[in-house]
């Protein structure tokens, strides 16, 4: 069977489920703006603490990705993230998230084969390609300075 142009056109509208873009861009922007003012909030309160800008930087951080995995450990991150979509994808939680999620299934492979390997299924390539970029901006540094 030959479908014209249009007849598929058609089909390839009627197969596809219709999106609620306006929705998921909502809940995206209202829970990733509620994980960051979490994090100026837990910033502002190291700074009331007294610390400095780069200690309280770095201990908010550490706090974020914390609290990240212990609601995935819950398993109520996946629930966050499957309402606000995006959202929890780009703050520092998400990528907490993506190391603890596949390292919660090593129970069945034992913590050296199971937890060892799965947590670096995600953070394992990007630490390498960060210390392979850096490594590879450092030397072309290193020789523009020289010339």
């Amino acid at each position: 069977m030959v479908f014209s142009s249009d007849e598929y056109k058609k089909l390839g509208e009627q197969a596809v489920p219709k999106t609620k873009s306006a929705k998921n861009l909502s809940f995206a922007f209202l829970i990733g703006g509620a994980i960051c003012a979490l994090g100026q909030f837990i910033l502002n309160f190291y700074l009331g603490l007294g610390m400095g800008t780069p200690s309280a930087s770095v201990f908010c951080s550490i706090t974020l990705i914390g609290i990240s995995a212990v609601l995935t450990g819950f398993g109520i991150y996946d629930k966050i993230a499957k309402l606000g979509g995006g959202g929890t994808l780009v703050p520092i939680t998400g990528f907490a998230n993506a190391v603890v999620a596949p390292a919660m299934e090593f129970k069945s492979e034992g913590f050296v084969l199971g937890l060892g390997v799965k947590i670096f299924s995600i953070a394992g390539p990007v630490v390498v390609y960060g210390v392979l970029a850096s490594v590879t901006y450092g030397i072309i540094y290193w020789v523009m300075k020289i010339m």
